[in-house]
């Protein structure tokens, strides 16, 4: 005999306040983060200057060099698209990428074709072994350094005038014969200056540091700024963005996948070197939030502690008080033995078992199943078996129970 479980509400049932109390934390946290955000991106929507802007007096900024190149007699003119950085390119000008490796294999073809006809300088920040691949070919790049004061140790005029300077970043390697190798770590330059195929020389510098606002007084990073980037009377800033256009054009190359070259290129960096240092630092962040929210949310481990109660409790409310517990924690395995053992021990003196051997399958189920006329199913699996897998079946096995304590009372 079996019963369907109804679905009327009981006292175990969680009310709204009780869900409220549980998720408003989270609900807070979640506030928080999008109040943060909004807050955030206002502050920031109307700031278009930032690292390497020459228009930028923020400690990441470089308006100090800029400053200093225009009072020495070079203009400086800031441009955001390729179309604008190519079109200036001439023998009069260096053209400074901030950002090369933001361009797409397009646009770095299409930089190096312009700045090899132009006879200018070029000057490339932190450039990776694939952006090298375009844009300085025959030129690898190694693991990066940190940045700290190094001497030149070469010929270059502007290193020697400048002498000790803050380089780093990423180190560079070249077989070609018109090369320059200057401020060195372990043999590898982190300032590179090798000739074109015109008049024009390129520049490589691991890190751009030193053009920052905050470290152009120290060392000799000033005069050595100065001297790589005003050695032409006219300068074009570049720096890339991916709202330019010609991202999105393609040539019969670009769209296609990399090439086993395109691959080979940026072979000599690690998997760590091509994560970006905010995403670590990011996820150290979420992991220590996990570890903090896994101990607050970790329940205090240790013994009962049994007291006597002050006054006389209902059972009824205690039934109530250790239901609720077991519906917090999910407890339905605790649950179900309890219900289960509670019915053996009232079972057995029915069927004429003594209270010893109430939890013995072997002696109960026979006593039973001799008193019981209806059919209620199997009794071992309904006095012995496992957990019910959700709570319509927990309380379906109360209901069980009950009809088969009924049926024995009766028989």
């Amino acid at each position: 005999m079996t019963r369907t479980p109804t679905t009327s509400p009981t006292s175990a049932s969680l009310t709204a306040r009780q869900v409220w109390n549980r998720t408003r934390g989270l609900m807070l946290a979640l506030l928080i983060l999008v109040v943060a955000g909004i807050t955030l991106a206002a502050v920031r929507s109307g700031d278009h200057h930032g690292r390497l802007d020459p228009r930028s007096a923020d400690p990441q900024g470089s308006r100090a060099v800029a400053e200093l190149l225009e009072r020495s007699g070079v203009s400086v003119d800031v441009v955001t698209t390729l179309d604008e950085a190519t079109a200036a390119a001439g023998p009069d000008t260096t053209l400074l990428t901030t950002a090369p490796n933001l361009l797409t294999p397009y646009q770095q073809r299409r930089l190096s074709a312009a700045t090899a006809d132009s006879a200018g300088r070029t000057v490339l920040l932190a450039p990776d072994g694939l952006s090298l691949h375009h844009l300085a070919p025959g030129v690898r790049a190694r693991s990066p350094r940190p940045v700290e004061p190094r001497t030149p140790r070469c010929d270059l005029p502007a290193a020697r005038d400048a002498g000790t300077a803050e380089t780093g970043g990423i180190r560079y390697t070249a077989d070609a014969p018109a090369t320059t190798s200057c401020y060195p770590d372990d043999g590898l330059a982190t300032v590179l200056v090798f000739q074109g195929q015109q008049a024009g020389d390129t520049v490589l510098l691991g890190s751009p540091d030193l053009l920052h606002n905050d470290r152009l007084a120290q060392q000799g990073n000033a005069s050595l700024a100065l001297q790589l980037l005003g050695s032409r009377p006219h300068l074009v800033w570049y720096l890339p963005s991916l709202s330019d256009p010609t991202a999105t054009e393609t040539d019969e190359e670009s769209g296609a996948p990399p090439t086993e070259e395109d691959r080979a290129a940026g072979d000599s960096q690690s998997f760590t070197d091509l994560i970006p240092s905010g995403w670590l630092w990011g996820t150290l962040q979420l992991a220590l939030a996990a570890v903090l929210v896994a101990i607050w949310r970790a329940r205090r481990l240790g013994p009962l502690v049994t007291e006597h109660l002050p006054v006389a409790i209902q059972a009824s409310e205690t039934t109530e008080g250790r239901a609720r517990l077991y519906r917090k924690a999910n407890a339905r395995d605790r649950a179900a033995d309890s219900l289960r053992s509670a019915a053996r021990a009232r079972l057995a003196p029915l069927a004429g078992v003594s209270p010893r051997e109430a939890h013995s399958p072997e002696v109960l189920l026979p006593a039973i199943s001799a008193r019981v006329t209806e059919r209620v199913g199997d009794l071992s699996s309904l006095l012995f078996g496992p957990a019910p897998d959700d709570n319509a079946a927990l309380v379906l096995l109360t209901d069980q129970l009950d009809a088969l304590e009924r049926e024995v009372r009766t028989s």
